[in-house]
């Protein structure tokens, strides 16, 4: 088929690489804000897995063409197939322009996929701006994940597809036919129902994180292991394991977005939620948990200390720190006059471009022990792989106070302990 890809998300450059890859021909069109030449040096796309040298070998072979100039925009194309929208909230007018433009030069059938965060209803709002009977717009909502998007999404566990024409339905179906093989991946339902669904899970995978982070907090006030409770309620087949891991608060820029997308809705709906509002403060709130861990340690006298930090990305492979625990963490600590030395494997780039030189700033790149140097504890605030399984020997020797400050619960507290260190993490504890 012949598709336009429009939008600078990752969402963009991986159905762009993607299609690309299964033979379809392909034309992105990054958002006129963020042009490809931007785009191509940006952290966050050139360490994204296998997606870079996906785009790179469809260019070589012709099945992908990258435009930024007006010549090459989706509005200067006609008689495509398909037109894939994944572009950012705040982007709805280039969609709307780009809809009408390219329907009322089309002559053929065109299917517009809506793959954007946008409102709910935006889709069928589209598809008016269209001419004719043979223009049709589905919902087809973003569900990939930061460190994972190409494997999620060509080996799909599942699409919500939101469409009430069969004949787009099926055109759907068969772009994405490569994708589709290995057991039926589509869950069909109308557009909205599609649309909200996509905000509805991320809603409840928010809930039992915050719900889990409140547990936890419990649990350290009445000298519990959260760690036991968690395995308990995971065993239970009515709730299992997934989401279910206490931590120093989650971010991100679609998983944030989401939720403020969701509250967004339930509010214009007259239907405010308590119970989200409750889960966003919740998230907020354990933000600063390692900061007030480390305030009560010391009993308050922080000034002057020096605490090294592990990790910086909103998560494990990515280097985006978009509504990241670390920020928050950052202003408390240099509020008290605290100094940092911060240690991350990819996103120190999008840190020193957020908060510029700070004074009370020190960013180590490489190796991950040059961060505890002069440090008085350890604050693990990423789970990334390298500091799973660090030198405790060494960790002891360069830690003035001999504090580990774990955020995700990744170290075993006894055998911190056991190794001569303070260890306190999200509803647990152990002394030497």
């Amino acid at each position: 088929m012949r598709v336009v890809v429009q939008g600078s998300e990752l969402a963009a450059a991986t159905a762009a690489a993607a299609l690309a890859s299964v033979g379809h021909r392909v034309t992105w069109q990054p958002h006129a804000g963020q042009p490809w030449v931007e785009l191509e040096q940006a952290d966050w796309l050139t360490r994204e897995p296998e997606l870079i040298a996906q785009l790179e070998a469809a260019c070589r072979d012709g099945a992908l063409t990258i435009g930024d100039t007006k010549a090459e925009s989706a509005a200067e194309l006609t008689e495509i197939d398909i037109l894939w929208l994944a572009l950012a909230p705040d982007q709805r007018d280039a969609a709307q322009a780009a809809v009408e433009q390219l329907a009322a030069r089309q002559s053929a059938p065109l299917v517009v996929i809506n793959n954007s965060t946008f409102p709910v209803g935006e889709t069928e709002r589209l598809e008016a701006l269209m001419g004719h009977a043979g223009q049709v717009a589905v919902a087809l909502p973003d569900m990939l994940e930061e460190g994972r998007a190409w494997q999620v999404f060509t080996r799909p566990v599942r699409w919500l597809l939101g469409s009430e024409d069969t004949r787009a339905t099926d055109q759907v179906r068969e772009l994405l036919r490569a994708f589709n093989r290995r057991s039926e991946v589509f869950q069909c339902m109308p557009r909205r129902a599609a649309e909200l669904t996509k905000l509805a899970i991320n809603g409840m995978l928010a809930t039992r994180i915050s719900y889990m982070n409140d547990i936890a907090g419990l649990a350290d006030t009445l000298g519990v292991d959260v760690e036991h409770v968690r395995q308990g309620m995971g065993a239970d087949t009515r709730i299992g394991y997934e989401y279910l891991y206490p931590g120093c608060g989650f971010g991100g820029p679609n998983f944030s977005r989401d939720l403020m997308r969701l509250a967004d809705v339930q509010s214009a709906s007259g239907r405010g939620s308590a119970l989200l509002s409750q889960v966003l403060d919740i998230n907020e709130h354990k933000k600063e948990t390692l900061f007030r861990k480390l305030w009560a340690y010391f009993q308050g006298q922080l000034e002057g200390r020096t605490v090294a930090i592990w990790g910086a990305a909103f998560k494990p492979g990515t280097a985006r720190i978009d509504h990241a625990p670390v920020l928050p963490l950052l202003e408390a600590l240099w509020a008290q006059g605290v100094k940092v030395r911060l240690h991350d494997p990819a996103a120190l780039h999008a840190l020193r471009d957020r908060v510029g030189e700070h004074p009370l700033l020190t960013l180590c790149e490489g190796d991950p022990y040059a961060a505890c140097q002069g440090a008085d504890a350890l604050m693990l605030v990423t789970e990334w792989k390298c500091y799973w399984n660090p030198d405790w020997r060494l960790l002891g020797s360069l830690l003035g106070e001999r504090l580990i400050l774990d955020g995700r619960n990744i170290f075993d507290p006894d055998f911190v302990a056991g190794r001569g260190l303070v260890y306190r993490g999200i509803g647990r504890r152990a002394n030497p």
